[in-house]
């Protein structure tokens, strides 16, 4: 079973928070943004992603 890690980030230029949903075996960051804007309606985004070098706000279970 894959090892799962929750995180926080936030999108400087599109100014948008991220739930995030890590998948640590296959380097994988689903990440769904916490709120849609009327005009703008973001989606969830799959990512290659190093966790190891990047910063995000809060981690948690």
């Amino acid at each position: 079973m894959n090892s799962l890690t929750k995180f926080i980030d936030f999108d400087k230029s599109a100014r948008i928070f991220y739930d995030n949903l890590y998948l640590n075996d296959e380097k994988l960051v689903v990440k769904v943004p916490l709120y849609f804007k009327e005009m703008n309606k973001n989606r969830v985004k799959i990512d290659v992603f190093d966790l190891t070098k990047y910063t995000y706000l809060i981690s948690y279970d």
